[in-house]
């Protein structure tokens, strides 16, 4: 994925002409970043919460918690619908909450700059595909 993208962004090779060549121009990628999936550099196993400060926690992405999905989702096989649907009311939510407003959906989760969550999803019981969210850059 990061090959397709780095082509989709990067691939005129004005820029930078390598994945490689874009991570090394530090600045860039800790004060800016991409705002796409290039900001991940190491998927983690571990569904614990990550910290604020801690900067092995940075680009990194982890499973949303089982307990989370149930939570979100209502089960912890999430469909692709339902995961649109989550996102669509996160998206609503954002818009029209007030200052202040607990943020209780499915976006509200994401709480530290430079990490992301994944969500298996599930069709017919199998998986086939997967939503990714979290925010990097400024």
């Amino acid at each position: 994925m990061h090959d397709e993208v780095f082509q989709e962004l990067y691939g005129d090779g004005e820029e930078y002409e390598s994945l490689h060549e874009l991570y090394a121009d530090e600045e860039f990628m800790g004060e800016e970043g991409t705002h796409s999936i290039l900001d991940v550099r190491r998927m983690v196993e571990t569904s614990n919460p990550p910290q604020e400060h801690d900067e092995a926690d940075y680009f990194t992405l982890r499973p949303l918690p089982a307990d989370r999905l149930v939570d979100h989702f209502g089960t912890d096989r999430p469909t692709v619908r339902q995961y649109e649907d989550a996102m669509a009311r996160s998206f609503e939510a954002m818009r029209t909450r007030r200052p202040g407003d607990e943020d209780s959906t499915l976006l509200g989760e994401h709480r530290v700059r430079w990490t992301g969550f994944y969500v298996v999803l599930y069709a017919d019981g199998r998986p086939t595909h997967v939503g990714f969210f979290g925010s990097s850059g400024d």
